[in-house]
């Protein structure tokens, strides 16, 4: 597949009217530029750039945010990085999204690096440089582990993972190059934009907010789960409304102190289930470890005797579904049992990864069908 060459303005017209811009790789040289970054990005973005939320918690909603707004958050960014001097960057994010936008654009021009976007099939860069910055979605670390010639010539590599919970091949992938990589995790939507921030390590460490982010006016209370409110100057205007600067949040957290909070999960992924408090994406995660199959999903669902519940699908590998012992040991690996387990031609996911509320009509399948 042919890579594009752009440059910056080339990069930026493109970006609200070609969405093939997400679909095809694409490398912008942010390293050869005769002037200051603030003033050529100053100039090519439009004052208010359209984003649109995933539909993963409900129908899809359009958000505006300013030029100075995603100026800023691309600044930020590229400072959790700088540490690691990156010579160059390759982005897996589609930039019509808004971390797309960030991790694709904003990051490596403040950096001042060249960048590769690559889409899911595409190749990877060639093997030029030796310090990369890595922006990640959930899929990329599950395609890098496959690219070994391409890891094996690279001395360091820093990632930074957004939009979603983070997958165990993050941390399979994290353990076999050791030391040669680290992974930062931004925390935020497409409402607030990025609000914290942490260093991946086992034994899930805190979230710190970022410089320009405070809590907002939500239930403060001391060791207990709560929605997280953020104040911030980067949230973005609703198309039909006024600008704001605190945003209750689709999160629960647990407050630690003024700048910092524990994740408890997001409340449309948390059920209720006789009395059992679950987590769908922590249940995904371990079911994804040991189910020998192309995709899967924990959905929500009502149930009229449970009132809240979930159903497990499976988009099976090539082989076929997996077998009912296989089944058994793996639903054995999470705290409840699904109502049904059943078998779909895919899952729909939003370009990012996040699983939409509202699934495909599933077909019953055989031997998976509880």
């Amino acid at each position: 597949m042919a890579v594009d060459e752009l440059s910056p303005g080339e990069l930026i017209a493109k970006l609200s009217s070609a969405p093939e811009l997400s679909e095809r790789p694409w490398t912008v040289r942010w390293d050869a530029l005769d002037e200051p970054v603030e003033e050529v990005l100053t100039r090519l973005l439009p004052p208010e750039t359209e984003f649109s939320t995933s539909g993963s918690t409900g129908r899809p909603r359009l958000w505006l945010r300013t030029r100075e707004q995603l100026m800023d958050e691309g600044r930020l960014l590229a400072g959790l990085l700088r540490g690691a001097r990156p010579e160059a960057l390759v982005s897996f994010a589609p930039p019509r999204h808004v971390y797309g936008m960030l991790a694709s654009v904003l990051v490596p021009a403040h950096l001042g690096v060249p960048a590769w976007y690559v889409p899911q099939f595409a190749p990877l860069p060639p093997r030029d440089h030796r310090r990369w910055a890595v922006m990640a979605i959930p899929w990329t670390f599950r395609v890098l582990r496959q690219r070994t010639a391409w890891l094996d010539t690279a001395e360091r590599l820093a990632f930074v993972h957004s939009t979603a919970v983070l997958p165990q091949s993050a941390g399979d992938l994290l353990s076999l190059l050791g030391e040669r990589a680290s992974l930062t995790e931004v925390f935020g939507s497409t409402e607030t934009g990025g609000v914290a921030h942490r260093e991946w390590s086992p034994g899930d460490p805190p979230w710190r907010l970022f410089p320009d982010v405070g809590f907002g006016h939500g239930p403060d209370l001391p060791g207990r789960e709560a929605p997280l409110v953020v104040r911030s100057p980067r949230i973005a205007r609703p198309r039909t409304g006024a600008a704001v600067t605190e945003c209750r949040m689709d999160d629960h957290v647990v407050r630690l102190d003024d700048r910092s909070f524990a994740f408890a999960g997001r409340r449309t992924r948390l059920v209720n289930v006789n009395g059992r408090r679950l987590d769908l994406d922590l249940m995904e995660e371990r079911l994804a470890g040991v189910l020998e199959c192309d995709d899967l999903a924990c959905v929500p669902v009502r149930d009229p005797l449970t009132g809240e519940h979930f159903d497990l699908l499976i988009v099976p590998a090539a082989a076929g579904p997996p077998g009912a012992e296989e089944l058994r040991n793996a639903l054995d690996r999470i705290e409840y049992r699904p109502r049904s387990v059943r078998a779909v031609e895919r899952i729909d996911r939003s370009e990012t990864g996040k699983l939409r509320r509202v699934q495909p009509a599933r077909a019953r399948p055989e031997g998976v069908d509880r």
